[in-house]
């Protein structure tokens, strides 16, 4: 399990390096600036939340059979698809009502991290 989280993290660091790019250079001249800032919260939540995986993937290692932990990585694997995920895709369809999923990727965000303390109370 601590290598898939692993995995995902690094891969999910290196689409976020990209998306990143394909804003400053793709689609800074085609979309409206609040589109534009939507997309760089996205890739923002989704950099930080590489970092969650990598903890992730740090104390499924150490506690193997830590529950919290593997509940966690998956959350913050949801909360990357739904948060940032529903922004991309607002950005470039100008679909505000896509703004309504978003916040369940923040719920998944918060309990993924209200999971890893508890997984961190058993280090």
């Amino acid at each position: 399990m601590s290598r898939r989280f692993f995995m995902i993290a690094a891969l999910t660091g290196a689409l976020s390096v990209a998306l990143g790019a394909f804003a400053a250079h793709g689609l800074k001249p085609r979309l409206d600036p609040h589109l534009l800032a939507n997309w760089e919260t996205g890739v923002r939540y989704q950099f930080y939340h590489v970092f969650a995986l990598m903890a992730s993937a740090w104390v499924t290692e150490r506690l193997p059979d830590c529950k919290a932990a593997r509940g966690a990585g998956w959350l913050f694997l949801a909360g990357i698809l739904l948060f940032s995920g529903s922004l991309y895709v607002m950005a470039l369809t100008g679909q505000r009502w896509l703004g309504m999923i978003t916040p369940f990727g923040g719920v998944a965000f918060i309990t993924g991290w209200l999971l890893l303390a508890a997984a961190a109370r058993k280090l």
